[in-house]
């Protein structure tokens, strides 16, 4: 298959436009010129891309599945150039970090804030996942370094403490409960709850505990961050579940009652992990010296 970049863009350019004339002079091209480019590029894929109709020009099937893909090699393209953009500017190194949403909320701003102030060199590239799959990416090397809740298998990852916290119960003042000490989930499921929003981590990691308990959570609410669960629990939308730092962060400033939850599961000690058998580079050492405070490894 004989096509290039420019070639794509103007099939993209007059499927968007539905219009040979002015997909052509989105992509830069005289009529003639994108007619002949569009005619190369079907004979090449062994397709018709397009069908006429009253309107203009149409994708077939061929050409939707194409501009699909087309999409998906142009925000690619961008991602790329967005990746090396910042080597140009001075960049010298990239350090990869997967971490879940426990410390992406709550602690790695301000600490890879104070990070990247003293560095202004490297760039961190974050992305946020469940422990488990942060584990398994930090094993396999897919990421250089991981910040996780539990345990760490000692075979193949090297564990340092990071922060400490544990996931409590957000109530309404005068809630039932909101007088208590501590709480067991079993004792609450038949209330409704307001949760961070399906696919976060936390959600997922939270809805399998549960599940693990022979249990289920009603969700009411699902919304996009710890603020908006302590917002909506204090209102009493419904009962919610955020780490205790989350609410002590934001406790002099909304109405709400927090109570442990008597749980295994609730302990949320955070640990940066990293793999045993692979040194790290200088700049992925740095950023685990600094978010570890110096702590030794265990």
């Amino acid at each position: 298959m004989h096509y290039d970049l420019t070639d794509l863009r103007l099939f993209a350019a007059i499927a968007e436009e539905a219009s040979l004339t002015r997909g052509a002079a989105r992509a830069h091209l005289a009529p003639s010129s994108a007619s002949h480019r569009l005619a190369r590029l079907e004979e090449s894929l062994g397709v018709a891309l397009f069908e006429r109709h009253a309107r203009g020009l149409r994708p077939t099937r061929a050409g939707e599945a194409l501009l699909g893909h087309a999409r998906q090699v142009f925000a690619q393209l961008e991602q790329m150039h967005a990746d090396l953009s910042p080597f140009a500017r001075g960049v010298r190194a990239q350090v990869s970090l997967y971490a879940n949403t426990n410390a992406i909320n709550c602690f790695l701003p301000d600490d890879l804030g104070d990070f990247l102030r003293a560095e202004p060199h490297i760039r961190v590239t974050l992305k946020e996942m469940t422990s488990p799959e942060i584990l398994r990416c930090v094993a396999s090397g897919e990421t250089e370094i991981g910040v996780v809740a539990g345990e760490v298998p000692p075979d193949v990852l090297l564990a340092r403490p990071y922060r400490q916290d544990r996931i409590v119960l957000v109530t309404p003042p005068g809630h039932p409960v909101s007088a208590r000490a501590r709480v067991r989930i079993a004792e609450v499921l038949d209330q409704p709850f307001v949760m961070l929003h399906t696919g976060s981590a936390f959600h997922t990691g939270l809805m399998n505990y549960v599940a693990e308990t022979g249990g289920r959570l009603d969700v009411r609410i699902e919304v996009r961050s710890f603020e908006a669960v302590l917002r909506m629990a204090g209102a009493g939308v419904g009962l919610g579940l955020v780490p205790r730092s989350a609410a002590e962060r934001a406790g002099r400033q909304r109405p709400f009652a927090v109570v442990d939850v008597d749980e295994p599961w609730a302990s949320r000690d955070l640990s940066i992990v990293v793999r045993r058998d692979l040194p790290l580079s200088p700049h992925a050492q740095a950023l685990v010296d600094a978010l570890a405070g110096g702590q030794t490894a265990h």
